[in-house]
């Protein structure tokens, strides 16, 4: 009777389990957002498979990265020395161990380093295609936005561009923070710096962002677990010849060539080049995040000044109860994505590449306006057609900084929201 009676118990579950697994695709397909995000991956699977096979590979960057990687793995540890045809190294040493891994896959080839990179961009879209679900901004139909840029596809799998593996580091950096995972996102999110610099605009809102998340003793190990992955990556360089490591690979002065401007052709190329010109944009993009952080991101705390306050009280209290607090998923992506774009707005020059450091939040920001849908697919359009433009021009730089300050209005003039999704104090130890 005993085995009779397991028996049966055995094939219930056998039978909920089987339910259960037949139930989950209609659950899924209920979820219009979700079965959207699917159909995307799919599609632009193929979309991505049509491109390497019959779309000729346009040669920029890739001898380059590859001699640097071979003066590297010849046991070259002077950056000053590592160099290809487009110049000395420029990037941190991520970049290197990548491209010296991606080198070892493909041999060198173009052709299979394109099928990697073409993996990447699925990897990246589902990522981003996540965190737009987790936000819930979008409607599904705009999902597809995210899909339709003829540059970002080219990017990924006709230049094989660093940016593509410093971005989809920092969208994998988002979707972990946005799982309130602030140790593994800001080891992750240094790992990206690791690979390219552009990664340090999204800095200032992630800093904001961890003040209020976390408590002070959180706030600085994750910041040393993020020193501690630089050290590590750079350890090689550091030991032998930092100050050549530090000066090359973290080059905050660069000089960048007019005729590659997308954002700034219309300025004249010797004020472009100027140091007036590179001062009077930090201070801009300073202003920008400070105002920003003072009236929309830190709004609810009673303005910038008045939360670093608060901040500074709590910690030289005997009390931290207040601390920490879960984050609305939404204000953390909205401040990350806003602080990004302000940089990009700010940036001395935007090359073709460097795209894809703002496509993906493109979509979000605009519904993140007080603008109408109309206007929101019209000002992504334009925003695309600009960077289609080759060689960029007067009118079409122009026009990209037009937009891009349309843009940065529009979010200004949206309406701050509570940024936290519970004013109780969490009881467990902030992971």
């Amino acid at each position: 009777m005993a085995v009779k009676s397991s028996a049966s118990a055995h094939a219930k579950r056998s039978r909920r389990k089987d339910d259960g697994a037949s139930s989950l695709i209609p659950k899924l397909l209920k979820n219009p957002k979700t079965a959207m995000a699917l159909a995307l991956l799919f599609i632009d699977s193929l979309l991505i498979s049509f491109i390497i096979a019959y779309v000729p590979y346009t040669k920029i960057d890739w001898d380059a990265y590859m001699s640097q990687v071979s003066g590297f793995l010849g046991g070259e540890r002077d950056y000053k020395n590592l160099k290809g045809d487009t110049g000395p190294l420029v990037y941190p040493a991520g970049f290197l161990y990548v491209y010296s891994a991606i080198r070892y896959i493909t041999g060198g080839q173009v052709f299979p380093a394109q099928i990697l990179f073409g993996i990447l961009y699925i990897i990246n879209l589902g990522i981003v295609l996540l965190i737009y679900l987790k936000t819930n901004v979008l409607p599904w139909w705009a999902l597809s936005l995210i899909c339709l840029s003829k540059r970002v596809h080219s990017i990924f799998v006709l230049r094989l561009f660093n940016d593509c593996f410093a971005m989809t580091l920092l969208h994998a950096a988002v979707a972990s923070i946005l799982h309130q995972r602030w140790h593994l996102g800001l080891i992750i999110f240094s790992a990206a710096v690791s690979i390219k610099m552009n990664v340090l605009l999204y800095a200032p809102p992630l800093f904001i962002l961890m003040l209020k998340a976390m408590n002070i003793s959180g706030v600085i190990s994750a910041l040393a677990g993020a020193a501690l992955v630089q050290i590590v990556l750079g350890l090689p360089f550091l030991v032998s010849y930092p100050t050549a490591y530090i000066s090359c690979a973290f080059n905050l002065g660069r000089v960048f060539i007019h005729f590659w401007s997308v954002n700034f052709k219309f300025i004249p190329e010797p004020i472009f080049v100027s140091k007036e010109f590179a001062v009077s944009l930090l201070i801009a993009h300073l202003l920008l995040l400070s105002v920003f952080a003072h009236y929309k991101w830190c709004k609810h705390e009673g303005g910038l000044f008045n939360f670093f306050c608060s901040r500074i009280r709590t910690c030289l209290s005997t009390s931290m109860s207040s601390w920490p607090k879960i984050l609305k998923k939404e204000h953390i992506a909205t401040t990350m994505f806003a602080g990004n774009f302000i940089g990009i707005v700010c940036a001395r020059s935007l090359h073709y590449q460097f795209y894809s450091w703002y496509f993906y939040s493109l979509p979000y920001l605009l519904w993140r306006t007080p603008f109408p849908t109309l206007l929101r697919v019209l000002l992504f359009v334009g925003v695309e057609l600009c960077w289609n433009v080759y060689p960029s021009n007067f009118y079409s730089s122009a026009l990209l900084l037009c937009l891009h300050l349309f843009i940065l209005w529009g979010l200004w003039s949206s309406t701050p929201e509570n940024p936290y999704a519970s004013d109780k104090s969490l009881s467990r130890k902030e992971n």
